[in-house]
This record gives structure tokens, C-alpha cells and sequence, in this order.
């Protein structure tokens, strides 16, 4: 039984104590008491009850006039329901702490600095007794005081916390959300200060927040004091960790991505109330992470840690103290968007159109919307915003939310994925885009727009209305056909959402979309930078290369962490990872790419494909993409990936390449290892029963096989309607494909674009017995369906 009548310390509280202390509290309590010993680090503190609040109203004899105050709110009303707000907050604020109530809240005090010192510094953090819920996020609706010292300061700052229980954007919240103002209370935490004003701060979620996928940790982070990150004032970094491969120990990062983070939050010295202000951040902590992969690594054993003893997925707060150099978790909560998502209606936005990109930013959700745009550069203009338009902001606050609701989409100057902006466009279920940089000055308000957020990572804002159109597709329980169906991909920004398609794998995972968005530059130019001539091209080269030890790192970071990415999201499913496949123009279109690259009249038939990988031209390109590889399989833990060369014209070409790959760590057979050849030149079927001596299967590429087959150059617009992949002669040369790999027992495949266009190619390889197919995602339901159809009439199944 505590000492205390309206103080309970955390070590004293469990999840049960919502009522008592509210989520917040009851959550910090409950990790305090059952995931200290676990290794999972939790500041000190204690909680004011929500009897205090209700103690300290009855002493002032306050009730009647809240009740005068709030009834009658007219919530839709912006003028009146911040003048009703703000006398709430000054009757709370006015009716001061009982006298026995402010001793325990000192005295309390008294046991924090006996365990951390007479220099401890406090948080002050509201909890309401209906925060947290599974059903609705109060998050940000109450206020927070940093950095506080001494007594006067920390019963001030308790007045202050407990009269935000009316704030505009709190009120609009509990009304929208069926609450009674006078049926929710606020539970205060008292806690230690991480000091990540020296550090670094921002939010971890134990899941993917824009497609949900489970096997992901997602963190941001941002130099200073997380309340940036939260408000969205920072543009911060982000990290990936995928579960599987992390607990089976591999401790690497999935995927990264570098914010500019151009301000950060610190202390004023000597100041009472306002405590905390916004600096610049120097130049060079901008261009460089402002976590180390073993932080990240920590905050992920965190999260797996909080996941699992909560039982479902987690939002949570974090921050490193400068001081002890160690992280710990501030607040933890159940996620409530993403993971309440129907995952049986597959729901996909798609531009019909093209238009002029005004600006980009990171995207949030998965939507389209059209609007005027609105430019709102404070408070007082909110009240002319109008219904359906698209809200555009330097960056947006609680305050803001009555507003935001009635928006087509936002568009921010600053924040990223886990800011303020971002989680309320979640729950709206609008979409949004933040950390463009120059919204505001890009956009004129009036000026139609369409908001893009159905591209991936990023996030486009169109010049006018573009249409679109929204497929939405009852995944339902596909049974799944015999015939291995595997999806095209090459955006690692679409894998997570791509793998809650109904699929067997990644039947072609193409490496150059990730050398030309990702990488931008040639391999050898990155390795070789005194040689690229142009000064404009060598200078874009050395600003890629900030952060890096040097342009082998990067290459094989971002190449590693793009592959591992898509590999991840279909964990375990194989991924069959295409090595690159540009051709000599295409090479040569890449930053610093002229240097290294001959001129061919036909590039199609040119250097490309296996005859660069062991030539001294691009041998060191080819050991980089190698090492990229071994990095996803070993270090990564990413053994699904499955390796394939693309076209191999000649058996001692072949012996040649595989020679190389094992000099490079990727011998065939080692540790797993499956490599497999595009199919994709009559030679390649002549010779077949000697190609299968090297590799496990073969992928017929239906693309390049009926270009050599008919004589016809696919990139030729003149002779396009002699291009025909139903041809009987490309037909047959898929025939003796596919039987040739059953005769020497390997793997046989096909990934051209044949099934994806034409229903009746899926049906003639359904009937020769291939082993997958591999589709663009558009045309993964229904040609399942049509497979299980042709399957059905053939008596072929699964089970079979």
C-alpha cells in the first residue's frame, strides 16, 4: 500500500491502473515493474493520480463553472470553442494544489533526487485516464513541460499540465470521439529527464505505419529533444529492422534513410517557464545519422521486447541521454491505425495521368486526393479554411486538428512519418506529405493540386487534378494454384505493401531500378571519381558519398539494404535478384557513367548481361554487386535470395562468371546458395542439358527470347508489329525450355511479360507444366484465378 494518498510511484503501477494514472502512466509503470530485468531501460518517476485532479477541483469548488464553461460547446465553432477552452484552463489553473496534495508531490520529489542526484532534472507529462486506448490515440491532445528544476517550478508546471486537459485541440478530440469532458480525468508523470538534448530523440513503431506490415521495426530519430519529431518540426532519419532476421541474429539494418534534421530542440538555462528552444543543427551532424547501427539495434531489441509483452503492435516514444550515453523508452502505446487496417480488401489508388511535379516529400498512407491548395501559415487564418481542400503548412499542431479533419490531404514544409501531421492523416485516413522543404513557397494557394502518396516513399504534390481511379480487390482465401505464381518487382518502397498479394515469392527482383533511384551513379565512378571528366557530375559523386567511407560502401550499402528490403518483405518466400541488366546506354545515362562506357549502335545486343561481369571493363562493378549480395544473405540473414544472371550467351561465359561470383563469396551451393540463368537466348535452349550442369533453374525472359527468336529489336518502333511473344516459333522455343529443365531437374520459370498481358500465355504454360511464373502485381489476382481455372480443367493441384 503506497505512503501516498494521490502519488504512486512507477514501480508501484501496472496496466491495470489505467483508471487510476491513464495510459501513459500506466504503461511506463507497467514496463518500469516487468521489462526493467529484460534489459529494456525505463526513467524513474511517479504519477499524480486522477484523484488529485478531481481533489483539487472539489477544494476549489471549480465544477459548476467548467460545466458553465464547456456546455452548449459548439465544437464546429473555431472563435467559440477557443474562448470556451481557454476559461476552462483558467478556472483549472486558477483553483492552485490543495496544501496536502502539493507536500506528497514534493516529497516525492525528494525520493527522484535521493536516487539521480539534487541536479535531477524533471519531465512533466500529462495522462489522461482515457488516453491510450486501443480505439483512440489521445496523443499530443495534453501539454508537456520539460526540463524542470525545483519546486515552484515543478508545482507550477503541474497547474499548467492539469489545466491542458482543456485544450482547444483536446476538447474537438473527446467530442469527436464520444467522450464527456467531465468523465475524463488527468493522471500527471513526474520523471527523470533524458537529457537527448545532448543526443538524439523521436518514435519507434513495431510495425510498418504506411502498408502495416508486422515483420518491421520503423524508427525515426532527430537530434535534441524528440518533441520535434513528435510535432513534425524536423525532417529526421529513419531506420528499418525486420524481426525475423534480427531475432534469429542477424543484427544489421534493413534499410535507412537520412533526414536533414535542420533544427534541434535544447534547454535555456535560467529561464521558468519557457525552457526549451530550437537551434540550428550543424551543418555536418545534418549530413551524417544521428544514431549508430547499435543504437538502432538496441531501440529494436526495445521494441521486440515491448511488442511482446503487450501482445499486439506498439508506438513508441524514445531517447538517448547525452549524459550516460544510454537510450531509454518514454512512453509506450498501442498502435491504432495501421494495425486496425481490413487486411482482406487489397486497396490500391492509381493515377490515370501525368502533370507537372510542384514538389516531393515523404509519404504518408497509400492515397490519392485532389483539391485547391491552402496555404495556412498560423492559427488565426484556420477559420478560413474550407471543407475539401488540400491543407498546406509549414508544419501542423493539436491546435490544428479541427481544421485538418475536414482537409482532402496535407502537405507539410517540415516532419516526417511519425510527426504530428503524419499520425492524424493516418487516423483521417487522408493522404498526406511531409518534409517537402518548400511547400509553401512552391504551392500558391487557390491553385488545384493532386496529392500523390500511391508511389512509394515519396510523396508527389501534381500541378492541377489529375485523375485516378481506386481498385480495391477482396483478397478473400485464394487457394494457391500448383503452378508457383511469384510477382515482378523492382521498387523496394512497394515491397511491404506488394507482399500482402496473394504470391509465392519474387520471381524477378530487378536491380536497376536501385542503381538509377537509389545509387544514381556508375559503380565505377563511385570507385573511380578522378576519372569522370564533367566537374558538375564529379562534385554530385563526392555529395553522394558524404557519410560514406567511400563509394564501395555506399554502393554496397544502398544496393544491399534496397534487395534486402524486398527480400524481407517476402521473408521467407524465395526472391529470385536479378544482377543488373542496364545496357551500355543505360550505364552510360547513370551520374559519371560516359567515362567508363563504350558507344554501340545496338546496345540491345551489345555489352550487357554476363559479358560484362568478368570483363575487365566492369569487373570491379560486378564484385561491388557481389558483395551487395553476400551482405543481404549472410550479414543480413536474407538466405530466400536467390541469385540469377541474365544473359549468358556462352557455356564458358557462364564458367567465367560463376568463377568470379565464388572469388567474390557467392560459390553455388555454399551456405544455400542457388543461382539461377536467364533463358532468354536460342543458344541458351540449344544448349541446355549443358547450361543445367551450372545452374539450379532457369527464368525465361519472353522479352528478350522472342526478340532473338523472330530477329526483331524490341526498342525499333518501325518494326513493333513483328513483335509478337504468342508467335508459334517463340512458343516452341518455350516449350523445349521448360521440358529441358524437367529432363535435367531444375527449377523452370518465366518472368517476361507474356502472362501479365496475355491470359491465353498464362494458359499454354499452366498446360506445359512450368514451375512459376512470375507477374507484374497488377495481374496477380486474376491470373490466379485463370491458373486455378486451367489448373481445374488439367485435374492438377497443389496437393499433387
Amino acid at each position: 500500500m503506497s505512503e501516498y494518498q494521490y502519488i504512486r510511484f512507477f514501480n508501484e503501477l501496472g496496466i491495470e491502473d489505467v483508471p487510476l494514472v491513464g495510459g501513459k502512466n500506466a504503461s511506463l509503470g507497467e514496463m518500469y515493474r516487468k521489462l526493467s530485468a529484460e534489459g529494456v531501460r525505463i526513467p524513474n518517476g511517479f504519477a499524480i493520480t486522477a484523484q488529485a485532479y478531481t481533489h483539487m477541483l472539489d477544494e476549489a469548488g471549480a465544477w459548476e463553472a467548467l460545466h458553465h464553461a464547456l456546455d452548449d460547446l459548439d465544437p464546429d465553432d473555431v472563435a467559440d470553442l477557443a474562448r470556451r477552452g481557454k476559461e476552462a484552463r483558467e478556472i483549472i489553473y486558477g483553483a492552485g494544489l490543495p496544501k496536502d496534495l502539493a507536500a506528497e508531490i514534493l516529497s516525492a520529489y525528494r525520493v527522484l533526487q535521493q536516487e539521480y542526484g539534487d541536479s535531477l532534472s524533471l519531465a512533466v507529462r500529462s495522462s489522461a485516464t482515457a488516453e491510450d486506448l486501443p480505439t483512440a490515440s489521445f496523443a499530443g491532445q495534453q501539454d508537456t513541460y520539460l526540463n524542470i528544476h525545483g519546486d515552484v517550478s515543478l508545482l507550477d508546471a503541474c497547474r499548467r499540465d492539469f489545466a491542458s486537459l482543456f485544450t482547444d485541440r483536446a476538447i474537438h478530440y473527446r467530442v469527436d470521439q464520444g467522450f464527456d469532458h467531465f468523465k475524463v480525468a488527468l493522471s500527471i508523470g513526474v520523471m527523470k529527464m533524458v537529457r537527448s538534448d545532448l543526443a538524439a530523440a523521436g518514435v519507434l513503431f513495431s510495425l510498418d505505419t504506411e502498408s502495416g506490415f508486422r515483420d518491421a521495426v520503423f524508427i525515426t530519430a532527430s537530434y535534441g529533444l524528440g518533441e520535434n519529431v513528435v510535432q513534425g518540426a524536423v525532417d529526421p532519419d529513419e531506420f528499418y529492422v525486420h524481426k525475423p532476421t534480427f531475432a534469429a541474429g542477424h543484427r544489421t539494418v534493413l534499410r535507412r534513410s537520412l533526414g536533414s534534421k535542420a533544427i534541434k530542440m535544447v534547454y535555456v538555462e535560467g529561464e521558468t517557464r519557457q525552457t526549451t528552444r530550437n537551434i540550428p543543427t550543424p551543418q555536418h551532424d545534418r549530413e551524417r545519422y544521428c544514431l549508430s547501427d547499435d543504437d538502432v539495434l538496441q531501440l529494436a531489441d526495445y521494441a521486440l521486447a515491448i511488442e511482446k509483452h503487450y501482445g499486439h503492435p506498439m508506438d513508441i516514444e524514445w531517447a538517448k541521454d547525452g549524459l550516460d550515453g544510454q537510450l531509454y523508452i518514454v512512453q509506450a502505446r498501442p498502435e491504432t491505425v495501421a494495425s486496425q487496417r481490413q487486411t482482406s480488401v487489397l486497396e490500391t489508388h492509381v493515377l490515370d495521368g501525368k502533370g507537372q511535379v510542384l514538389v516531393t516529400g515523404r509519404s504518408v498512407g497509400e492515397k490519392i486526393a485532389a483539391g485547391r491548395a491552402h496555404i495556412i501559415s498560423d492559427l488565426a487564418h484556420l477559420a478560413e479554411f474550407k471543407p475539401g481542400e488540400v491543407l498546406v503548412a509549414d508544419t501542423t499542431t493539436p491546435d490544428w486538428e479541427p481544421v485538418m479533419k475536414t482537409a482532402s490531404a496535407i502537405v507539410t514544409n517540415r516532419g516526417g512519418r511519425t510527426c504530428h501531421a503524419a499520425i492524424i492523416a493516418r487516423e483521417l485516413g487522408i493522404p498526406a506529405v511531409v518534409g517537402t522543404g518548400e511547400a509553401t513557397s512552391t504551392i500558391a494557394s487557390g491553385d488545384a493540386v493532386t496529392v500523390s502518396c500511391a508511389e512509394g516513399d515519396t510523396g508527389r504534390i501534381y500541378a492541377g487534378e489529375i485523375p485516378f481511379h481506386v481498385e480495391r480487390v477482396e483478397l478473400g482465401n485464394l487457394p494457391r494454384p500448383a503452378t508457383a505464381v511469384m510477382i515482378n518487382l523492382g521498387n523496394p518502397e512497394l515491397a511491404f505493401k506488394t507482399s500482402f498479394l496473394p504470391n509465392d515469392g519474387i520471381g524477378l527482383a530487378r536491380m536497376e531500378f536501385i542503381i538509377s533511384e537509389y545509387i544514381k551513379a556508375h559503380p565505377l565512378a563511385l570507385l573511380h571519381s578522378d576519372k569522370v571528366s564533367d566537374p558538375e557530375e564529379r562534385r554530385s559523386i563526392q555529395r553522394l558519398l558524404r557519410g560514406y567511407a567511400n563509394g564501395e560502401a555506399f554502393f554496397i550499402q544502398r544496393l544491399s539494404e534496397g534487395i534486402g528490403t524486398i527480400a524481407a518483405a517476402f521473408w521467407p518466400k524465395p526472391v529470385v535478384v536479378r544482377m543488373s541488366d542496364f545496357k551500355s546506354n543505360e550505364y552510360a545515362s547513370l551520374l559519371g557513367g560516359t567515362a567508363f562506357e563504350p558507344v554501340e549502335s545496338n546496345p540491345m545486343l551489345g555489352f550487357r548481361g554476363a559479358s560484362r561481369y568478368a570483363h575487365p571493363a566492369y569487373a570491379e562493378g560486378f564484385r561491388l554487386e557481389c558483395l551487395a549480395m553476400k551482405r543481404v544473405r549472410e550479414d543480413m540473414g536474407l538466405s530466400n535470395v536467390i541469385l540469377m544472371l541474365p544473359f549468358v550467351r556462352r557455356l564458358a561465359e557462364a564458367d567465367d562468371v560463376l568463377a568470379k561470383m565464388a572469388e567474390y563469396g557467392l560459390k553455388r551451393g555454399d551456405k544455400g546458395l542457388q543461382i539461377y540463368a536467364m533463358c532468354e537466348i536460342p543458344n541458351n535452349i540449344i544448349l541446355i542439358d549443358q547450361f543445367a550442369q551450372r545452374f539450379d533453374g532457369f527464368s525465361i525472359g519472353s522479352n528478350d527470347l522472342t526478340q532473338l527468336t523472330l530477329g526483331v529489336d524490341r526498342d525499333s518502333e518501325i518494326v513493333a508489329f513483328d513483335y509478337d511473344e504468342r508467335d508459334d516459333g517463340v512458343k516452341e522455343m518455350i516449350r523445349l525450355a521448360v521440358q529441358g529443365c524437367r529432363r535435367n531437374r531444375i527449377h523452370s520459370g518465366l518472368c517476361g511479360q507474356a502472362p501479365s498481358d496475355y491470359p491465353e500465355m498464362a494458359e499454354y504454360l499452366v498446360e506445359l507444366g512450368i514451375d512459376s511464373i512470375s507477374l507484374n502485381p497488377d495481374s496477380v489476382l486474376a491470373s490466379t484465378q485463370h491458373i486455378l481455372e486451367v489448373e481445374k480443367r488439367l485435374g492438377r493441384s497443389k496437393s499433387q
